[in-house]
């Protein structure tokens, strides 16, 4: 009896830690879902929970983008393991679906690969409804609404703003480099003037430009004085500083006898006033002899009742010139 008793023990022992076993290896599969009834185009979470053993591969399939005709996937979730008591894993994921059409969907049982065997979850429901529609009040029915112009933002048209202005300058610069090419002048707005010749040296220089034209033997006796009596202005007005540009023939007459460093020149500067304006007013034709003569007393009104310079001050002179041309450029700037 004691050996049949044993017998029965130790099968009922070796029974139970076989089950045991079994039941330990089991992979388990749940399904839910957080709302069971959404509207069409509304999103539900479903929520899947596996538990295996830990050493234990296992395969979760999962459809891609259609878990059933009617019902999307729209975004699959990724898996979250978590080691529990009895050394089993525990695997959860999420699956965000959709439906566009109104019904009540059974959902097919999702499955999981457990070596060679097929574990299946449990199905759910899930109820899509239309949005409640009045067919008795056609009124509350509207039309499409037209696309809305977003406001309008000054930020937004910085870019084209700035591209225009900097497309305007470039054509304004390109303008003035290719009008300044004809002109055949510099392409800078400025440059350093040249330094001034002294008066008398400036004006026999221009007595010497109307020699050459020989206008008077042309002709063009009016020209001839016109221009000696302008050089003369011009070396009166730098020379003793008188407005001689906008005075008479008297008046110029008047402020030489005044100077008595012009004394010895003044009949000669006379002559040569008083022809000139016999000749631009009186239309009268002088002889060759007299408009050598006021040539020749031009030459002398600017060599008697010229400046001397010495060194020094012609240093000094230049020096001025200098810090005024420099100045004037910086002006310009």
């Amino acid at each position: 009896m004691k050996l049949i008793y044993k017998s029965i023990l130790f099968l009922l022992f070796a029974v139970f830690a076989m089950g045991g076993n079994v039941y330990a290896q089991r992979t388990l599969i749940d399904v839910a879902v957080d709302s069971a009834s959404i509207l069409i185009g509304e999103q539900t979470l479903m929520r899947l929970t596996v538990t295996a053993d830990k050493d234990r591969p296992v395969h979760i399939l999962i459809p891609a983008d259609t878990l059933m005709r009617g019902v999307e996937v729209v975004n699959i979730g990724k898996p979250d393991s978590t080691f529990i008591e009895n050394n089993r894993l525990l695997i959860k994921q999420d699956l965000l679906i959709t439906s566009f059409d109104s019904s009540l969907y059974l959902l097919p049982p999702l499955k999981v690969i457990d070596g060679v065997d097929t574990v299946y979850s449990n199905q759910v429901a899930l109820k899509v409804s239309t949005l409640p529609v009045n067919v008795d009040a056609p009124e509350e029915f509207y039309d499409i609404k037209d696309v809305w112009k977003p406001p309008f933002v000054l930020a937004d048209y910085y870019p084209i703003i700035l591209g225009i202005l900097l497309a305007i300058f470039l054509l304004c610069v390109l303008a003035y480099v290719i009008k300044r090419l004809r002109s055949k002048k510099s392409i800078l707005p400025f440059k350093k003037p040249e330094p001034q010749l002294p008066p008398h040296e400036q004006a026999i220089l221009e007595l010497n430009e109307i020699k050459q034209q020989k206008l008077w033997q042309q002709g063009r006796n009016k020209d001839y004085f016109t221009l000696i009596t302008d050089t003369l202005r011009r070396y009166i007005t730098e020379r003793f500083g008188a407005n001689a540009m906008e005075m008479t023939s008297g008046e110029i007459l008047d402020f030489i006898r005044q100077e008595t460093e012009a004394e010895s020149v003044y009949d000669n500067l006379k002559q040569i006033l008083q022809l000139a304006d016999l000749v631009k007013f009186a239309k009268m034709h002088p002889l060759p002899d007299e408009n050598d003569l006021s040539m020749m007393n031009a030459y002398l009104f600017v060599n008697q009742t010229k400046k001397e310079e010495t060194p020094q001050t012609a240093e000094k002179s230049l020096e001025k010139e200098n810090d005024e041309t420099d100045e004037s450029i910086k002006n310009q700037e």
